[in-house]
């Protein structure tokens, strides 16, 4: 459909709408917002914008000549207490669900200029991302909660992509008539959808060539190649420390996390290999202990009876009888509670 025919279901959406009418779209898409002003203006409401980068947006557009809108129609955020519920629109970011966004933080009424009410009306004038059906679906949850009517792409014509069609796709590529063709953006089934577009006028699989991140490919005068890779992916952030979180930190993180961590301490004779004091059994995360008694005093018993079999076994060295405590801890802890906590045990020798 022709991103015109959006225009006409808001400006159907606008007649005679008393309510305050909110409408959230991608802050990329110019044209878009040509028609919400479009819309307000002949229905002669007041503008004003939420989200930073629809604000830089708008007012890079207006200064540029790429929207056109009469004077004092956009007013600020803060001016909006000072209008009537059906002479204000607010154009908003947040489209996609972000936890941050703008319509987000008015769903969960922690923004702090727009509060939503019973005479609100959300245009949500995007469709997912694939991957953020979840976040969008909440926010319209959310949305209906408050008792604001939601009108998205399922149930109005609200939105078209913005992607261009395969005849579009090929014109650009026939304007711009490119020795080598490289898809970029979507996912790998879209390149290859694109590739096959570029096929169709003429380009063989010496000239196309679909990427991969961290993938080199050489050009010189007479041909393209693909060769060697490069390092990519995340770098973890963590307090001041950029990229010193690896994958052993992340997965002892993870199972804390889910399994939570016991840890026993022991005082041993470094003679005679006998227990002095303890053993002590500290758990966090992983069950309440008060509640948890009988469970730990079992574990104590345990243990007293484990380092009493390696004393009689003449096993000494400590890593040796660590580890024995951290088998069959972890094994007789999975048979109780068919729970697997970190266990980390701690032997002091006196």
């Amino acid at each position: 459909m022709s991103e015109r025919s959006v225009g006409e279901v808001l400006d159907k959406l606008f007649v005679g709408c008393t309510k305050r009418i909110i409408v959230a779209t991608f802050a990329s898409n110019v044209h878009r917002v040509q028609q919400i002003v479009n819309a307000a203006v002949e229905n002669k409401r007041k503008i004003a914008v939420c989200g930073r980068s629809m604000i830089n947006m708008i007012e890079t557009a207006i200064k540029l000549g790429y929207i056109n809108v009469p004077k004092n129609v956009f007013i600020d955020i803060d001016m909006i207490n000072n209008y009537t519920d059906e002479q204000l629109v607010i154009i908003t970011t947040g489209s996609q669900g972000e936890p941050m966004s703008a319509l987000t933080r008015m769903a969960n009424g922690e923004h702090k200029k727009v509060t939503l009410t019973q005479n609100d009306l959300v245009i949500i004038s995007a469709n997912p991302i694939p991957g953020n059906e979840k976040f969008v679906g909440r926010v319209i949850d959310d949305l209906m909660k408050i008792g604001v009517e939601v009108v998205y792409s399922s149930l109005m014509d609200v939105h078209v992509s913005g992607h261009a069609c395969q005849e579009e796709q090929k014109l650009m590529i026939a304007l711009a008539k490119p020795k080598y063709f490289i898809p970029v953006h979507g996912e790998y089934r879209q390149l290859v959808a694109h590739i096959e577009t570029a096929k169709q006028l003429g380009y063989t699989n010496k000239n196309t060539f679909i990427m991969q991140n961290g993938r080199i490919l050489e050009l010189n005068n007479n041909n393209a190649k693909l060769t060697t890779t490069v390092p990519v992916g995340k770098v973890m952030v963590d307090g001041l420390g950029v990229g010193d979180v690896g994958n052993i930190v992340l997965r002892d993180r993870q199972h804390l996390s889910s399994d939570g961590l016991i840890i026993v301490v022991l005082t041993m004779d470094s003679g005679s290999g006998e227990i002095i004091a303890g053993p002590d059994v500290i758990s966090r995360g992983f069950v309440y202990v008060r509640e948890s008694e009988n469970l730990m005093d079992d574990v104590k018993q345990m243990l007293r009876e484990l380092v009493k079999e390696c004393s009689q076994g003449e096993i000494r060295d400590w890593s040796s009888i660590k580890n024995l405590i951290k088998e069959n801890l972890r094994s007789y802890i999975y048979q109780k509670t068919k729970r697997n906590p970190m266990i980390l045990p701690i032997i002091m020798e006196v």
